[in-house]
């Protein structure tokens, strides 16, 4: 009876530390952490803005300022305005004075210089007086070449002066 006793209890004992050890296994969480909920806030990024052009001028024909965002631009965005006039800055606005703007990038300036249709990335037909918000593509690793084009309407006078003022943030 004594070794049946024993028996009893080594068997008891070894259950219970079996048990005991179940038991203490770590508690697992109650989800599932996603790696998004470790990410921080970005560092904050200071916009740069470079003047593309800001002046009064002749529109006869057309006109083209070229411009460049600088490689690693990730969100370029063109923005300003133009306003057009017949008889010198600031004479007659009206439908007289429409002209045409255009974006084009170095594909499409290629086919306008060369005399061809082409498509652009933004245009206003026929306004004297538009502003202009536009977001280019960003810039991978290389500087990116775009153009202002300022076009004398079809069917309106043949002389007209522009005040334009735009700039690009990156």
């Amino acid at each position: 009876m004594f070794s049946r006793l024993h028996a009893t209890l080594a068997l008891a004992a070894l259950l219970f530390t079996g048990v005991a050890c179940t038991k203490a296994d770590p508690p697992k969480p109650d989800r599932v952490v996603a790696p998004s909920d470790h990410v921080a806030p970005a560092p904050e990024v200071p916009v740069e803005a470079v003047q593309v052009l800001q002046r009064t001028f002749d529109l006869k024909d057309s006109v083209v300022v070229p411009f460049e965002i600088p490689p690693h631009a990730l969100q370029p965005h063109l923005h300003g305005a133009f306003a057009s006039f017949v008889g010198g800055a600031h004479g007659a606005s009206d439908t007289s004075a429409d002209i045409d703007f255009l974006i084009l990038n170095d594909d499409q300036h290629s086919e306008f210089a060369d005399g061809h249709a082409s498509d652009s990335m933004f245009s206003v037909e026929a306004s004297h007086n538009q502003a202009v918000n536009f977001d280019l593509p960003p810039a991978m690793s290389r500087p990116v070449k775009y153009y202002l084009v300022f076009r004398n309407s079809s069917g309106g006078k043949a002389h007209k002066v522009v005040e334009a003022s735009f700039r690009v943030d990156f």
